[in-house]
Order: C-alpha cells, then structure tokens, then sequence
C-alpha cells in the first residue's frame, strides 16, 4: 500500500513591504507648459551683438554689422534673454539718429534687460 503524501501549499505572505525603487531608476517626467516664445527666424544671422547695457535707464549698447533704419523691429536673443522690440529710438554719441551705421555701437531703448553678448536679429 502506498501512502499519501500531504504536500502543503504555501500561504503567501500578509503583504510582503514595498520594494523601493532603486537610485538610478527613472521619474515620471510632468508636462510644463512653457510661455510662448518669439522663434529665432531660421537662416536668419545676427546683425548685432550687445555691448553694454544701462540698468537705470533701460538703454542697450548695440554694435550693428550693418545699416538699421528707425522702426525697424529688432530680436534680442540670448542665455536669458528672448523678446521682440521696433526700434524707437536710437543715440550715437548721445545725438537722435535715424538711421545706425555698420560698425558703430548705437544707444537703444529697450523695454526689458539685455545682457552683454546676446544676439540682435531683425524681426
């Protein structure tokens, strides 16, 4: 006669603890809207670079690579800074012009801060 043999199953355990997910492993990443930026014109290169800018009177240095006429509407772009602005007045040696020649640095006012080195683009 052969006998049976019980074979236990074994019970799960209450609840085994949580495993912690390692170091490395990767976060859900959370979708942040960002405010609309004006968009670099593409092909588009610099023509001009910041110099200087006046905190106190909001004033911008600007070396131009070529000729920038009055109203013309200029695109700072740089690090932190990133706005369109037309161009309502402009200074070369503290005297109004109309029109900012190639290779000179023109006095610009702008609305928000630039800083020295960001690009200007036409608009």
């Amino acid at each position: 006669m052969k006998k049976k043999i019980k074979t236990t199953k074994k019970k799960p355990a209450a609840k085994a603890k949580a495993k912690k997910k390692p170091a490395h492993a990767k976060k859900a990443k959370k979708s942040v809207k960002k405010a609309a930026r004006p968009k670099t014109p593409k092909g588009n290169k610099p023509i001009g670079t910041v110099t200087h800018f006046y905190n106190e009177i909001s004033v911008a240095i600007v070396r131009f690579k070529e000729k920038v006429p009055l109203g013309t509407v200029l695109y700072f772009k740089g690090a932190t800074t990133d706005f369109k602005h037309p161009v309502k007045s402009m200074q070369y040696n503290h005297e109004p012009i109309t029109i900012a020649p190639k290779g000179k640095q023109i006095g610009i006012k702008v609305p928000k801060r630039v800083r020295e080195g960001d690009n200007v683009h036409k608009g």
